[in-house]
């Protein structure tokens, strides 16, 4: 089904309330305003098919991110002292969804070494997180009472595929969706005009709020190393690379043929709340080919620059030794591993199971999705890393 046009007046007239609040610097406003434009509209034109708590969802989304902008450039003007904060060599975990980055990310987070975006600090970052006080910050409560509440019901099969929590480390698109910069939206909503905005844009304004995200996030509270993840670094490496040049880039692979049905099966829940029904077949295509455009652009960049190092992993190595994998990307990266970090680890894994929260069910039927598929659309991918599959 084609989205209904959508009128102009309508599009410009949510985009200027959406931004009216806002006091950040006029230059910045400007390249905040295209992503906010092509979110509103794809909103607009989705609103037929969702429900009327699904459209308000939506609309109170794109609000807090821009809360939590506002935030961002509030304290920094209040300090100006924050923009000296040094973020070098970050780690990047990036690749295709379902692939071990959330597990990477985690067990990195445990290192007291190693500082990650913590989930209740990216939904509330203002005051700055405090050292002295960052495991007892009352926000860590309230994030879980929010968690406790909201992911019940259809919602809670959420849990069973993904950690959530206000300990656990938050991806970069709840950073970089703040500037509308990033495809989380796509996530909630099936939204396929902002989509192709998305990949189309130059999103280095994005890049450089989440350097305002790290540096405010760091200030009273530094570590040795930033770890950061999100599958859609890899549609935008170049513009990551403008604002990160001394990044290091992890990569892990699996096998497409796995991953298909149990990402599908994940979206089909997280938008579970705003739709009256969807179509699974409809979804499995929109996944399919989702994830492969994320990895067409970073193989082509990758084949453009051979020189860019990128530590390949394979999955199959993180789910057999997750401890040993974590090692791994510390002797690439020339880090410390600490027998305080491998403690901290084996403990996060004795205390996180994966069926913790229960497993899911689901299948490539159920979204119409076959084998012959799912290798057809990806054969460039499997070619390419067959031997890290």
């Amino acid at each position: 089904m084609s989205q209904s046009p959508v009128p102009v007046a309508e599009v410009n007239s949510l985009v200027e309330a959406l931004l009216a609040p806002l006091t950040i610097p006029s230059d910045d406003l400007a390249q905040l305003r295209p992503g906010v434009t092509a979110a509103v509209q794809a909103l607009l034109e989705e609103r037929p098919r969702l429900s009327e708590e699904g459209f308000a969802r939506g609309k109170a989304l794109f609000e807090d991110n821009l809360r939590r902008l506002q935030e961002i450039y509030t304290e920094r003007e209040r300090h100006p002292e924050i923009a000296d904060v040094k973020i070098e060599r970050p780690i990047f975990i990036l690749g295709l969804p379902r692939c071990g980055t959330s597990l990477l990310h985690a067990l990195m987070s445990v290192d007291p070494d190693t500082r990650t975006p913590l989930s209740w600090e990216v939904a509330q970052p203002s005051p700055p997180p405090e050292a002295a006080t960052f495991d007892t910050d009352p926000r860590i409560a309230a994030f879980d009472r929010y968690v406790d509440e909201a992911f019940a019901g259809e919602w809670a099969g959420v849990r069973k595929a993904h950690p959530v929590g206000a300990v656990i480390p938050q991806e970069c698109g709840m950073i970089m969706e703040t500037a509308f910069t990033s495809a989380n939206p796509v996530m909630m909503f099936r939204l396929p005009s902002f989509y192709k905005w998305y990949q189309q844009a130059d999103t280095t304004f994005g890049y450089q709020v989440h350097k305002k995200w790290l540096q405010h996030l760091a200030w009273h509270n530094p570590r040795k190393r930033w770890v950061l993840k999100v599958q859609e670094h890899m549609y935008h490496l170049p513009e990551l690379l403008s604002v990160y040049p001394d990044a290091i880039l992890i990569q892990p692979h699996r096998d497409p043929l796995t991953v298909m049905a149990s990402i599908s099966e994940l979206i089909r829940v997280i938008r579970s709340i705003g739709y009256p029904t969807q179509d699974p077949i409809e979804l499995g295509q929109e996944m399919l080919h989702l994830w492969h455009d994320g990895q067409v652009k970073l193989m082509a960049y990758r084949k453009a620059h051979p020189e860019l190092k990128i530590f390949d992993m394979r999955y199959k190595d993180i789910a057999a030794n997750p401890v040993e994998a974590a090692r791994s990307v510390y002797a690439y990266s020339g880090a410390e591993f600490t027998p305080l970090a491998e403690k901290n680890m084996r403990q996060w894994l004795a205390d996180n199971p994966s069926d913790k929260h229960g497993r899911h069910t689901y299948s490539l039927d159920d979204f119409g999705l076959t084998e012959t598929q799912i290798k057809a659309v990806y054969s460039d991918y499997i070619e390419t890393y067959g031997a890290y599959l």
